[in-house]
């Protein structure tokens, strides 16, 4: 072996052990700057994971790393098992810290509009104000398919036994509901309103959230023949939301009045 050679090994061996070297000694510093603290573990986000991911999604995008105590944010967690069946309520960065405010039941994040529908094309995307009441108590979701129920407390014209015409707006006319629009897609649902759903994990010991007290602006996509009709009872009446069956045939329907109301 000659010179050159033998000075290459030693070169290459010496950049070795400089490299552990220093290896070790960025851990011990680690090691050194944790001395005396309680560490704890907590899950970091390492890749963005945008809003409305499941919990069970976030995968390779966080990891867990050791923390003092005093710097572990409140609310963190080590496993996303926590936060089973819950989706992220806004856009998670590289660096923070997982917690559990930031992630919500899934119907709640998207009763704020943040879900993403697709719209067939031709169809008119239309707002309306419902109450809690009449929009499934405020359970309603995007992408739903809803029938709507429109109802006119004045009716229509009629005529009085001399056949004379009677206004609605004089008082005269025959109150209204029919369920007028089948399998109508929800595009969207807007609320300013906080509330809890009930887990099917929780059977053992169910408590019902309250209801939202506040009005809700759900949005539906309809035609335009269908949505003349949906903004003249938005405008001169009431709607009333229906989930539509999942399974299972819907019998025919007709306008109730007063005088069918207790007849088939």
């Amino acid at each position: 072996m000659n010179r050159r050679l033998a000075a290459l090994i030693a070169a290459i061996a010496l950049a070795v052990v400089g490299t552990v070297a220093i290896v070790a000694w960025v851990n011990g510093a680690e090691d050194r700057a944790l001395e005396g603290e309680t560490v704890v573990n907590v899950l970091v986000v390492k890749e963005e994971v945008p809003a409305g991911t499941p919990a069970e999604d976030l995968g390779d995008r966080v990891k867990l790393e050791r923390v003092t105590e005093k710097v572990k944010a409140e609310g963190a967690v080590t496993t996303v098992t926590a936060l089973r069946g819950k989706v992220a309520s806004a856009t998670l960065v590289p660096g923070e810290q997982v917690v559990e405010q930031r992630f919500v039941e899934a119907s709640a994040f998207q009763a704020r509009g943040t879900q993403t529908v697709a719209v067939p094309e031709g169809l008119l995307q239309t707002t309306i104000s419902v109450d809690p009441e009449r929009a499934i108590g405020g359970l309603l979701t995007p992408g739903a398919k809803v029938a709507l129920s429109l109802s006119f407390d004045q009716g229509v014209p009629t005529s009085d036994a001399t056949g004379t015409t009677i206004d609605p707006a004089a008082g005269g006319g025959v109150k209204t509901t029919h369920v007028t629009l089948r399998n109508v897609l929800v595009t969207n649902v807007q609320s300013n309103a906080e509330f809890e759903t009930t887990s099917e994990d929780d059977e053992e010991d169910q408590v019902f959230g309250e209801a939202p007290e506040q009005g809700f602006l759900v949005t539906v996509a309809l035609s335009d023949v269908d949505t003349e009709r949906l903004v003249f009872a938005a405008e001169w009446g009431k709607v009333w939301i229906s989930i539509e069956p999942v399974d299972g045939t819907v019998g025919p329907t007709k306008v109730v009045t007063h005088g069918n109301v207790y007849t088939d």
